[in-house]
């Protein structure tokens, strides 16, 4: 090997060093992929967006609603709203004076226009749940927890608009002023019901055969005063009909509709 190869190959093995160091610090300095996501995560938390309308004064303010390692703080919430009568005795919303937890169904910095309630079935059946293993120890309360996460273990939903979460819940504690059944059908409201909305699309009737009508359907006050025995009973031409025998005059498809007649609304 020749004088000058060699110091080609010593200035070649020198550089390499020089090279790898300049990548490294190249790489140092560009972010990486990692970074960015961090950086965005780093950014939701300290921006994580405007509040709604009603908690805008506090926008400025992180402290009125959370904790430092906590986050998000119930007891910071019952500050501002224990004294919230309006919500406290209305019979729909009165469960939130025994409630731990707002967080689940209370979602903020979604924007000024959005309102910060989403209401959530099964979260708030979890809660309940927690708050009657978190409780002193009670039998009755061990018991009903019991009979609930077994519920819940077999996935007993009743049918398949309501899950078996939401399932456990006593709607009644909460809908009872909803319930135009007048207590016939009990108070287990989801064996009908879903959550979303009061309307049931898997409902079908019973059968038109059935003579016992007067067990889900009350009738107007009309059919207990001088109207139905001058108006009701001549229209359907059943003159001996009784208020209890709704089958003799109506069908099942809908109130008017007359049987030997067809739709005749009277009333």
């Amino acid at each position: 090997m020749t004088v000058t190869s060699k110091k080609k190959k010593s200035r070649t093995w020198f550089l390499l060093p020089t090279v790898a160091v300049g990548v490294i610090g190249l790489w140092a300095l560009t972010p990486s992929q990692s970074s960015f996501k961090q950086a965005s995560t780093w950014q939701r938390m300290t921006q994580p967006g405007t509040l709604s309308s009603a908690h805008a004064s506090l926008e400025s303010n992180c402290a009125s609603c959370h904790t430092s390692v906590k986050g998000i703080d119930s007891s910071k919430c019952i500050v501002c709203h224990a004294n919230n009568e309006s919500l406290l005795q209305r019979q729909p919303t009165s469960f939130h004076a025994n409630i731990g937890s707002c967080k689940e169904c209370h979602i903020e910095h979604q924007g000024r226009a959005h309102r910060p309630t989403a209401m959530d079935h099964a979260a708030l059946a979890y809660i309940g749940l927690q708050q009657l293993s978190d409780g002193e120890v009670d039998s009755e309360n061990a018991a009903l927890r019991s009979l609930l996460l077994n519920r819940l273990g077999r996935g007993a939903a009743p049918h398949s608009q309501i899950s078996p979460t939401e399932a456990i819940l006593n709607c009644s504690t909460c809908h009872a002023n909803d319930d135009r059944h007048f207590t016939l059908f009990g108070e287990d409201c989801a064996q009908c019901h879903m959550t979303i909305k009061w309307t049931i699309p898997e409902f079908r009737h019973p059968s038109s055969q059935s003579r016992d009508c007067a067990q889900c359907h009350q009738a107007p006050p009309s059919h207990y005063m001088m109207h139905f025995k001058m108006i009701s009973q001549k229209v359907a031409d059943r003159p001996h009909a009784q208020v209890e025998q709704c089958n003799e005059c109506h069908q099942t498809t809908s109130w008017p509709d007359i049987r030997g007649v067809g739709w005749y609304k009277h009333h």
